[in-house]
């Protein structure tokens, strides 16, 4: 399991409680955080690496090159995605026949766990990703999935920032060898100050997505 991390002290250790037993690996990436979220996650027995340079991509980049599973889970670590939903996503993994799983926060989101312009801004790029990309995306910015190691060997992976997110399901959509699915969850209202920058990112990311399509 991958977490990436940027000041969740407040939430950390509440989700690494939730982590089930059979996760063998939980690899927290400490973003170059100012407060005390890799004393936590060290204490609650995960397996703590830094990355210094800020970058939601850059964190999950670090995460993925030092974990070890044939099978990888990822979430945030602001406590908004339901650990106890790993199981079931990696159910869902085991019987679908494909090799990447993201999970999806809508058609269930909560008006309590998503602010309108969030919510909007989402739904603006999970449309243009599902046009330019021709298929179905109803989450492009989902932080939670379910993925293999042979389907990350088989990923060009570049973005350093929150676009991150949707180039790797944009990578399992283009590779028919991996193979792409979304399943529904719950999602809840973080714990912690919010780190993303709405319009900043939300014009990052759609600009990301037509590179991504036209000039991969």
């Amino acid at each position: 399991m991958i977490i990436p991390c940027l000041n969740e002290e407040e939430a950390i250790g509440a989700v690494l409680e939730r982590v089930p037993s059979y996760v063998d690996e939980v690899v927290v990436v400490d973003n170059n955080s100012s407060d005390r979220t890799a004393e936590v996650a060290r204490g609650h027995g995960a397996k703590v690496v830094r990355e210094d340079l800020r970058g939601y991509g850059r964190a999950y980049k670090k995460g993925l090159g030092v974990a070890t599973s044939d099978i990888v889970v990822t979430l945030d670590g602001d406590h908004s995605y339901p650990v106890d939903a790993i199981s079931y996503l990696v159910e869902a993994y085991d019987h679908l026949g494909v090799n990447f799983v993201s999970a999806s926060r809508f058609p269930q989101v909560s008006s309590m766990a998503m602010d309108f312009k969030h919510l909007v801004g989402n739904m603006v790029l999970s449309f243009v990703m599902s046009i330019l990309f021709l298929h179905r995306v109803r989450d492009s910015q989902s932080g939670m999935w379910v993925l293999s190691r042979r389907a990350l060997e088989k990923m060009k992976l570049e973005s350093n920032g929150m676009a991150f997110s949707e180039e790797i399901k944009a990578e399992a959509i283009l590779n028919k060898a991996i193979g792409f699915r979304e399943i529904p969850i719950l999602y809840s209202s973080r714990i912690g100050r919010e780190k993303l920058l709405p319009w900043q990112d939300g014009w990052a990311n759609l600009v990301f997505l037509f590179k991504k399509r036209f000039f991969r």
